[in-house]
């Protein structure tokens, strides 16, 4: 694990995506025009990601010791993906997210995600030379608290890159973690748990990251839902529309969008180039079911080219 860029501490899980023309009503049934299993869960997705840009990424999450466990581990290895880090929970089935998608691009989650598939501050412990070791931590906040906390913390104190993907709802813990955080993205659901006002449109969203950047981030990437995302920081500010792209699923958009805002400021990229690298990246994953990413150079030119000037 020496020589990490990234290390991803989040959810691991097999991913069932079924898509459907219609979700059924109680009573009835509708075919499954495609289905796709894949590795997935936000921080499987994040390192993928990572690993496609050229980053050399590890992952810290939990599977059970159950085949499935075992099948997701190695198609992250085969992603590139070190899995060294990755907690195997002894008697616990590895988590499971069924994506169930209709012909509108409209998603519906069912989640098999209990206690035991979430780590634990002991686990974070257990990994702490690998959080000291990579130059940049991405914490995913679907963790309980208590492990984002520690994660973060750890990492803070080597002095790494903290990197903060969405917003617990426990007040407390959200202060430290700002605090704690160098980059926060957000989504606009999350950013109005932060801030009371979830923001509707450019303006809105460039306030809402100005509010936010004093409460410690020096960067942070915020979403207005159906219009782009705004990018704020100590010097500098830019709103970046979402590319012209049909949308399939955007599950997994958010995931391609922080694994590139984390790679492009390891590169010491300039921020406006940053936030249109996250938002490309995030354009090319809505094209096809499931939150899987495919994040190939052609694919990320495709989608700068498609996004417009504001």
């Amino acid at each position: 694990m020496a020589g990490l860029d990234v290390l991803v501490v989040g959810q691991v899980a097999r991913d069932l995506v079924l898509l459907v023309d219609e979700v059924p009503p109680a009573g009835s049934t509708a075919p499954v025009r495609r289905r796709r299993e894949l590795l997935g869960g936000k921080g499987a997705n994040q390192a993928v990601a990572l690993a496609q840009l050229g980053a050399r990424v590890g992952l810290l999450g939990v599977v059970g010791d159950d085949e499935v466990g075992e099948r997701l581990l190695a198609r992250a290895r085969a992603d590139g993906v070190d899995v060294g880090p990755v907690v195997r929970r002894s008697g616990t089935p590895t988590g499971l997210i069924v994506d169930l998608v209709d012909r509108a691009a409209r998603w519906r989650y069912l989640e098999d995600l209990p206690e035991p598939t979430l780590l634990a501050p002991e686990d974070v412990a257990g990994a702490a030379d690998a959080l000291r070791g990579a130059r940049a931590v991405l914490v995913q906040l679907q963790q309980p608290p208590a492990a984002a906390l520690a994660a973060a913390r750890t990492a803070r104190s080597a002095g790494r890159l903290v990197v903060l993907d969405g917003a617990p709802e426990d007040r407390a813990a959200a202060d430290e973690l700002l605090a704690l955080a160098d980059v926060l993205r957000a989504d606009a659901r999350e950013v109005g748990l932060l801030t009371g006002d979830e923001p509707t449109d450019a303006d809105g969203g460039l306030a809402a990251g100005r509010k936010l950047l004093r409460r410690g981030p020096s960067l942070l990437a915020v979403e207005v839902a159906g219009a782009g995302n705004a990018f704020v920081w100590p010097d500098g500010e830019v709103f970046v529309p979402l590319s012209e792209t049909p949308t399939v699923d955007d599950t997994g958009a958010g995931d391609a969008f922080v694994a590139a805002l984390t790679l492009g400021l390891l590169r010491d990229e300039p921020r406006d180039r940053v936030a249109r690298y996250a938002v490309a990246a995030a354009g090319a994953t809505v094209g096809h079911p499931g939150g899987r990413p495919a994040l190939t150079p052609e694919a990320i030119q495709e989608q700068l080219d498609r996004i417009p000037d504001r």
